[in-house]
């Protein structure tokens, strides 16, 4: 099994910055494309930003240009840098990864525990 942890968030101000990280732990062989999702209060959970292992990135619109997607490969972590924070980023975010937990193990989604980032005065 595969854990995903992620930390970083709270509550911050318009116009404000947060990094969320994201750890994976547990049974890992190889970790392949890592991701952010939100979700905000009553709407679908979106697509944020995503890397694949040799950091090609890809952005949602609402976010380019504000939101930096990175990963460490040694230490499994994916982080989300989020910049110019608006009110409109309120939700919780999502850590994602495709892990393969072994050398000739099938690949697996994975999603964190979520963590709420709140911008507001």
């Amino acid at each position: 099994q595969v854990q995903l942890v992620e930390s970083g968030g709270g509550l911050v101000q318009p116009g404000g910055s947060v990094r969320l990280s994201c750890a994976a732990s547990g049974s890992i062989f190889s970790i392949y494309g890592m991701g952010w999702y939100r979700q905000a209060p009553g709407k679908q959970r979106e697509l944020t930003a995503t890397i694949t292992s040799s950091g090609h990135t890809n952005y949602a619109d609402s976010v380019k240009g504000r939101f930096t997607i990175s990963r460490d490969n040694a230490k499994n972590t994916v982080y989300l840098q989020m910049n110019s924070l608006k009110s409109e980023d309120t939700a919780v975010y999502y850590c994602n990864a495709d892990v393969q937990g072994s050398r000739f193990g099938l690949l697996r989604n994975y999603w964190g525990q979520g963590t709420q980032v709140t911008v507001s005065s």
